[in-house]
C-alpha cells in the first residue's frame, strides 16, 4: 500500500494508541502466570506475534471488547510453558523473538523460534550465550546468533555476564524467565541500550508480584541484578498505558504544520520516550504536558520555528526518526549522538533514513553512531519526492509527517507496515485533517 500526502495541517483531540512495549511484556508475563486481564492493549502486527507465541507454549488467549474497552484475557501455563508442537513465528518482532527465546528455555523440550527475512538478520548471540550459562541449550541454526534459534531447557540459574550495548531485549528476556528457574541468577548486564525499557520490564514483574534487585555498576549503563528463582507469576490485571513512542508521530506533525491538537491518555510511567515533550520544547515548540490528566498539548511552533538541537539518544532510539524529521525544518543544525544500535532495529534506520529523506531536499549525513541534519534555510520548504518505507513501521510514519511540510506530492511506499505498531496511524491522521490518499 502507498500513501499519497500533500502539505497540509491537523487539528483536533485524540486518544494517544496503547503502549506495544506494555503490550509485549504483559502477555509474555501473563503466559507464565495463572490469569490474567490485560486492558486496553494495542493489537497490531507486532503484539499478535507474541499472543502467538503465547499459544504455542500452552497459553490459552482471548480478546474480548466491552463496549469501549478491548481485553486480552489469558489463561497461562502457571511457570510451566509446553514444548510447542510447531515453529515459532515472531514474524517481524523482535521482542517476541527474544522474549520467547527466553521463555522457550523453561520448557521441558525443545523449541524453535525463526521469523521473517528482515528478524532472520537480526543478532541474537549474546542472549544465547547467556541461556547457555544459565543451565538451556541455545543456539543459533546458521551458528551466527540469527534466526531460526533452537532452545533446550530447562533453565536452572546461575551466573551470566551479558553484553546488551545491542539490544535491552536481551536483559528483559532474561529477567522475565530466570525468576522461573530452579535457582537464583545473578546477572552482569554490559553496555546497556535503552535503560527506559528494561524498567518497563521490571514495572510489570512489580505488578505481576516480582521484585528483582539491581544496581548500577561502574560504568554509567551497567547494571547487576539479582534474580531469586522459584517464584511464580500472580498479574490479575495490568492496564496498559498511552504509547510516546506512537505518539510522537501526531505530536511531531502538529508541531512541523503549527496545528493544534490535545493527546490523551499520556501519564507518566517508565517509558523513556515520553522525553518527546522535553525535546519538542528545547526545540521550540509550544507543548504542555499535565501529567495529572495525562494531555499533552501542542500549540504549533508559535512564531519563533523549530531550531536545531545536539542530543544523545541512546536512551530513546525510537524517537530518532521523528527527530530526524523535526530536524529537518528546523533551523540550525542538529546533531543525533549515541544510537550506533540503530542499525540493528528492522532496518539499519541511519543509513536509510539518510538515503529517503535526503530524496526530500534535506541536508543530512550518516555517521556510525548517529546522524548530523542541517535544518532548512527560512522560507525553503522539503520538496515532494517518492520515498520508501523499507517495510519499517517508524520510516513509514516518518516520512509521513516529513511530506505534511513539502511542497506537492509525496508518494511513500509500503505504509502497511504501519500496522506493526500504529495499526490505526492512517485513519487517525485523516481524521485529523490530513491531506492522505492509500492506494
Amino acid at each position: 500500500m502507498n500513501a499519497t500526502v500533500r502539505r497540509s495541517k491537523i487539528e483536533g483531540e485524540i486518544i494517544a494508541p496503547p503502549s506495544k512495549s506494555y503490550t509485549h511484556r504483559a502477555i509474555t508475563i501473563a503466559a507464565l502466570a495463572k490469569k490474567s486481564e490485560i486492558v486496553y492493549p494495542l493489537l497490531s502486527g507486532d503484539t499478535e506475534a507474541t499472543i502467538n507465541a503465547a499459544k504455542c507454549l500452552g497459553a490459552t488467549v482471548t480478546i474480548e471488547q466491552e463496549r469501549q474497552t478491548k481485553k486480552i484475557m489469558v489463561e497461562g501455563t502457571e511457570g510451566s510453558p509446553a514444548t510447542p508442537e510447531d515453529v515459532l513465528n515472531a514474524g517481524n518482532s523482535g521482542t517476541t523473538l527474544r522474549f520467547f527465546t527466553a521463555v522457550a528455555a523453561l520448557c521441558e523440550g525443545a523449541a524453535v523460534i525463526t521469523g521473517d527475512a528482515s528478524l532472520r538478520k537480526r543478532p541474537n548471540l549474546p542472549l544465547l550465550n547467556a541461556l547457555n550459562e544459565l543451565g538451556a541449550e541455545a543456539f543459533s541454526t546458521k551458528g551466527d546468533g540469527t534466526a531460526p534459534i533452537v532452545v533446550k531447557g530447562r533453565l536452572t540459574g546461575g551466573e551470566t555476564a551479558i553484553d546488551a550495548s545491542v539490544s535491552s531485549q536481551f536483559i528483559s528476556a532474561l529477567l522475565i524467565a530466570c525468576p522461573l528457574a530452579a535457582k537464583d541468577s545473578y546477572i552482569r548486564a554490559h553496555n546497556i541500550s535503552s535503560v527506559p525499557y528494561m524498567r518497563m520490564t521490571t514495572e510489570v514483574l512489580e505488578q505481576a508480584g516480582v521484585e528483582v534487585p539491581s544496581s548500577r555498576l561502574s560504568g554509567s549503563n551497567d547494571y547487576s541484578f539479582n534474580v531469586e528463582g522459584g517464584r511464580s507469576y500472580d498479574l490479575r490485571r495490568f492496564t496498559v498505558p498511552g504509547d510516546f513512542s506512537s505518539s510522537s508521530y501526531l505530536l511531531a506533525a502538529a508541531t512541523i504544520t503549527d496545528s493544534k491538537l490535545k493527546v490523551k491518555n499520556l501519564f507518566p510511567s517508565a517509558q523513556g520516550d515520553s522525553r518527546i515533550v522535553e525535546l519538542l520544547k528545547e526545540m521550540g515548540a509550544d507543548i504542555r504536558w499535565n501529567k495529572e490528566m495525562g494531555i499533552v498539548e501542542v500549540n504549533g511552533t508559535q512564531s519563533t520555528g523549530l531550531k536545531g538541537i545536539a542530543v544523545n539518544m541512546r536512551e530513546n532510539p525510537d524517537l530518532v526518526p521523528t527527530i530526524a524529521v523535526l530536524a529537518a525544518v528546523a533551523e540550525g543544525s542538529t546533531e543525533i549522538t549515541g544510537v550506533a544500535h540503530l542499525r540493528y532495529k528492522e532496518t539499519d534506520r541511519l543509513r536509510f533514513l539518510t538515503d529517503e529523506l535526503t530524496k526530500m531536499g534535506v541536508r543530512i549525513k550518516e555517521r556510525e553512531d548517529g546522524l548530523v541534519v542541517e535544518g532548512k534555510e527560512k522560507k525553503i520548504m522539503l520538496k515532494a519526492a517518492t520515498v520508501y518505507s523499507h517495510e519499517d513501521h517508524r520510516l513509514a510514519m516518518a516520512l509521513c509527517i516529513a511530506a505534511l511540510s513539502a511542497r506537492g506530492e509525496t508518494v511513500i511506499k509500503g505504509v502497511e507496515c504501519a500496522n506493526i505498531s500504529y495499526p490505526s496511524f492512517f485513519v487517525d491522521m485523516l481524521d485529523l485533517g490530513a491531506d492522505i490518499t492509500l492506494s
